[in-house]
């Protein structure tokens, strides 16, 4: 296994919210971005596909150990789809298998149907993705032409709005959609065309927030380069204690031999809640990200990761 690049510049630890345009892979920008701040330590917290625009979070240095923690949260997407139209990918990507006059719907019947959407639901993942099964991403079986049998997953939709339909053999309409990591938007207008007899596919899609990071705090790829040029990326980046204390619940520790016990991989006593949750302290005036933890049964929190190093805290 090779060693990783030395980086050629100065490695920045911070959050950069991006705001993508269609075209691009996810990978893609992670690799503008490399190219920008001049090391390899980026990682992003959840997949946009290329036609796709919106909110991508990146994590960059250390910061990428925040991946997991950063991409559990509801994501927030504005599509439009069109009836009448169905495709081998769910898209306006894929051939056209199937056509169907979708003249006689109107908006009451659309957004009865399009409410059905909403709430615990079990979806089949679209063969068009990059889940993996047995080792392999569905796209790249896909790509061979391949069909397999894949099992229903439980998402959650915690709210879908019409937000505008125009009539006609080829139908349009727009929604937003709050949901769980793991949905796919594609399949919910594809699922929505079944239901409504006509056939579906998504024709756009724009992520509006992706956890707490929103499309209006995004900055766009032309920025980000310019911001590499002039040596000035940290501008961009939210420091890595700001964003976890946006994203996910979380304690004050006051007690400094807590806090240094806690640096060395000690326990924290329990806080009462049901998911990860994060630790921070105060240090010369400074909020401090001391590390995320998880309650168990014993009455004892473990480190999920552990941030602050003792060194850090004088």
């Amino acid at each position: 296994m090779g060693r990783r690049p030395r980086p050629k510049g100065p490695v920045h630890d911070g959050v950069l919210v991006v705001d993508k345009p269609a075209g691009p892979t996810s990978h893609d920008i992670v690799d503008v971005v490399r190219r920008a701040v001049g090391h390899t330590r980026v990682g992003h917290t959840g997949t946009l596909d290329p036609a796709a625009t919106g909110v991508l979070v990146l994590c960059l240095g250390r910061a990428t150990k925040l991946v997991r923690f950063l991409q559990a949260g509801r994501k927030t997407y504005a599509a439009t789809v069109r009836l009448g139209i169905e495709t081998t990918s769910q898209d306006a990507d894929g051939e056209v298998v199937a056509r169907i006059d979708a003249g006689h719907l109107d908006e009451r019947t659309v957004c009865d149907a399009l409410m059905r959407f909403q709430g615990t639901l079990e979806q089949v993942p679209p063969m068009v993705s990059a889940l993996k099964v047995d080792g392999e991403r569905l796209h790249e079986r896909a790509r061979r032409g391949e069909e397999i049998e894949r099992e229903p997953r439980r998402i959650e939709v915690d709210s879908v709005v019409l937000d505008g339909f125009v009539p006609g053999e080829v139908a349009e309409l727009s929604f937003l959609v709050t949901c769980s990591p793991g949905t796919y938007v594609r399949t919910i207008a594809h699922d929505l065309g079944v239901l409504l007899g006509v056939g579906g596919s998504l024709s756009g899609l724009r992520r509006l927030a992706n956890g707490p990071f929103v499309s209006d705090e995004a900055v766009d790829l032309a920025t980000v380069e310019a911001a590499g040029q002039a040596g000035t990326t940290r501008e961009l980046l939210l420091d890595p204690a700001t964003a976890v204390r946006r994203a996910m619940p979380a304690v004050e520790v006051e007690e400094a031999d807590l806090v240094r016990r806690l640096t060395q991989g000690g326990k924290l006593p329990a806080q009462g809640h049901d998911g990860a949750y994060a630790a921070f302290t105060t240090v010369g005036g400074t909020d401090r990200l001391v590390g995320i933890y998880l309650d168990r049964q014993d009455g004892q929190a473990a480190a999920e990761l552990v941030w602050t190093r003792p060194e850090e805290l004088s």
